[in-house]
């Protein structure tokens, strides 16, 4: 994902308060609100989705951020990915590389998110700035920094959003794996999920690396997630483009791991984007989310997102897409709510 600008062991994962709606909405492809009412009294309650299965990203340096209770509440939304944490210039983590993890907007808004019954993943790396993984010098160090992310905000999870010269460097992106096996030793419980570009047919070169280091390992990650946008290459069909990356991505994973298919699925996952994307032409529009996770929900899918809860609205005035709209029409929160409950 990318702005348009630029040691101990935890016991278990720490149990969240879940947000309790009595409604749970999802839009269909018309517009209309299909909605599931809450467990009546003596009915088992919908299991919550795992940690980070299905947040979208929340970005605070841009694109006038909606208070996320607020957008919880509004969405159903339970689950936030927040990016993006980067190197502060050494092995240290920080937002954007510049604010610390605590005493900040971004702590404020995760503990508001924790307080209101919800989840967060948060994003570390992304496509622009200092990269922990590049800045650490070893995987113990870069693991130092992951952990301190965790601790900072008690965390069930964390994304690692790979990308530019972080992911094309092989020395680092064994880092990297090496790195999170240490992480995931070290915290019983902890999600993983790794994000990397593809190709409209699965991971290219650097993702397909990526998956057979972490298998050589014995690295569990929770979700290898794909990017399917930003092909460059004229693709229309966005849907169909982003089952077939997945299905390609199912496919390394279950060759490298050596499990089946449907064991293969439930390991894998996309983060899409919604209305224009970073490339002329190239459009996501609520339809075609709506079908990517009823795919999604059929192959039971680890992780399900998309770049970004600022845009999910459409432009003022039809104003060009950007940082705080997505430049189609749709209904304010539209892929927000559809993406809601996934998982559960």
């Amino acid at each position: 994902m990318r702005p348009h600008t630029p040691s101990h062991r935890r016991t278990a994962p720490r149990t969240r308060r879940r947000l309790a709606l009595g409604l749970a909405g999802a839009l269909t492809a018309a517009g209309a609100l299909t909605v599931t009412a809450q467990a009546a009294p003596g009915e088992d309650a919908p299991a919550a989705a795992p940690s980070g299965a299905s947040g979208p990203y929340l970005y605070l340096g841009w694109g006038n951020p909606p208070d996320a209770a607020a957008f919880m509440a509004e969405t159903g939304t339970e689950q936030l990915t927040m990016a993006f944490i980067l190197s502060d210039g050494g092995c240290s983590p920080a937002w954007d590389g510049q604010r610390p993890l605590e005493g900040g907007q971004d702590q404020q808004t995760i503990e508001a998110i924790q307080a209101a019954g919800g989840d967060v993943t948060p994003s570390i790396g992304g496509w622009s700035g200092n990269k922990l993984g590049e800045a650490c010098g070893s995987a113990e160090e870069l693991a130092g920094a992951y952990q301190q992310v965790i601790d900072a905000y008690g965390l069930d999870s964390i994304d690692i959003d790979i990308e530019a010269s972080e992911v094309e460097s092989e020395e680092v992106r064994q880092r990297v794996i090496d790195a999170l096996k240490i992480v995931k030793d070290r915290n019983e419980g902890i999600k993983v999920y790794v994000t990397f570009g593809t190709a409209p047919s699965g991971p290219i070169e650097p993702g397909q690396d990526l998956i057979n280091k972490g298998a050589a390992a014995g690295l569990d990650v929770d979700g290898w997630t794909v990017m399917p946008f930003d092909f460059g290459d004229g693709t229309t069909d966005m849907a169909a483009a982003t089952k077939s990356a997945v299905d390609g991505l199912a496919g390394r994973v279950a060759d490298a791991y050596g499990i089946s298919e449907a064991e293969a699925y439930a390991k894998s996952g996309f983060s899409s984007m919604n209305g224009h994307t970073d490339v002329e032409g190239e459009v996501v529009s609520a339809a075609d989310f709506l079908e990517m996770v009823d795919y999604a929900k059929e192959h039971n899918l680890a992780r399900v997102s998309f770049w970004a809860v600022n845009r999910d609205r459409a432009c003022e005035g039809g104003g060009s897409p950007g940082d705080s709209c997505s430049g189609i029409d749709q209904q304010e929160w539209e892929f927000s709510k559809i993406l809601a409950g996934y998982g559960s």
